[in-house]
């Protein structure tokens, strides 16, 4: 029979545990029984095996045949009831933790201001919470907030996890920057002066940075790394006049934070409201849609070095850090996007240039303690 649950040290009795029970110290049959409570024997059958629930009219006849009141079949039932939403949530609590181990819980305490706790029950409600979620196993669903390739392996099953996590922190954060209306014509025109703070230090040009994109319904976003997520930057549409630019601050340097930042800027323009568009690593297996990501790509690169200069210039495995830094300064631009784009085009390896790619310290008001 089917009239006990068990689950760690939680035990849920259905009523039909005790008609079984009532039936033999009669020592009578189901269908004697069935018959003199005026029932199907298969009504009782369903009972008896935890197949079906007491219902009002059930409860009266067993009250009347028993001596009892009816209250106590319906307290049975609601008894058993609760024991078995106390055994799920023991079951989605334990299926949880395993999902929180992968989300470093300090980076939320430091980030978001959750109560740090050891409690692993208060952190997966305060998880949910500040996530907006029901169960934190959503966050494996393939299609929240982030498309991953499908056949993922273990490891990228943590960026997923924690990808979602990280897009979340950012639109929960963007809810504190005050922006006005989007005004993509207004963004537009701020792209020059934006491309000028290329040679200026994050110190000068953030501050103004933020400036310029709350005036443009732009709430941009410096976040610390979350481990596990291989997300560099995203851009989530909150409404048709507002949107959430958020880029990663771990170990950037500067040919890799502004060409970023322009593939970011470029998404934002294209103005797709429904798609939330996520830059990352390889290994987070990211689902994008290769036409729109080609011309984010292609605007990043031609807007921070014309193509018409750079055919000019003709750069070469020859050319000079020297002549990079002239090319540079002659274009307006950071020596170090310059040489990141000889690299990214293989015209110069990866240990080249090293001085020129100048490595920045993004620090906001969330940056952990670590």
């Amino acid at each position: 029979m089917n009239n006990i649950k068990k689950h760690a040290d939680i035990i849920a009795f259905h009523p039909g545990y005790y008609i079984a029970e009532i039936i033999e110290d009669m020592n009578i049959s189901q269908a004697e029984f069935a018959a003199r409570m005026g029932t199907s024997t298969k009504t009782l059958s369903l009972l008896i095996n935890g197949q079906s629930n007491i219902t009002n009219d059930l409860a009266k006849k067993l009250s009347l045949m028993l001596g009892t009141s009816v209250e106590l079949w319906q307290n049975l039932q609601n008894t058993y009831d609760q024991k078995l939403i106390e055994i799920q949530q023991n079951k989605d609590f334990e299926e949880q933790e395993e999902i929180a181990r992968l989300l470093d819980y300090k980076y939320f305490v430091e980030v978001a201001g959750l109560s740090s706790t050891r409690d692993n029950h208060v952190r997966i409600s305060n998880l949910c919470r500040f996530l907006q979620v029901s169960d934190l196993r959503i966050l494996k669903a393939p299609d929240y907030l982030v498309n991953f390739r499908t056949g993922v392996s273990e490891v990228s099953e943590k960026n997923r996890i924690s990808s979602g996590a990280w897009i979340q922190t950012a639109i929960n954060l963007a809810r504190e920057i005050d922006t006005k209306p989007y005004d993509a014509k207004k963004l537009k025109g701020f792209l020059p002066e934006l491309r000028s703070m290329t040679i200026q230090d994050p110190s000068v040009f953030l501050p103004r940075m933020k400036e310029i994109f709350a005036e443009c319904g732009v709430a941009f976003i410096l976040l610390p790394h979350l481990k596990n997520s291989g997300v560099n930057g995203a851009v989530k549409w909150i409404s048709s006049e507002r949107v959430v630019l958020a880029m990663n601050n771990r170990g950037v340097t500067a040919d890799k934070f502004w060409f970023s930042l322009f593939h970011e800027i470029k998404h934002v323009l294209q103005q797709k409201n429904t798609t939330t568009f996520v830059s990352g690593s390889e290994e987070a297996m990211i689902e994008v849609n290769e036409k729109l990501e080609e011309e984010a790509d292609r605007f990043a690169r031609n807007y921070l070095i014309p193509a018409a200069e750079y055919r000019k210039f003709s750069p070469s495995r020859y050319t000079s850090d020297e002549e990079i830094v002239n090319f540079a300064g002659a274009i307006g631009v950071h020596p170090g996007i310059v040489a990141g784009r000889m690299q990214h085009d293989g015209i110069i390896p990866q240990n080249r240039c090293a001085k020129l790619k100048e490595k920045y310290i993004l620090t906001t008001e969330k940056e952990p303690k670590r």
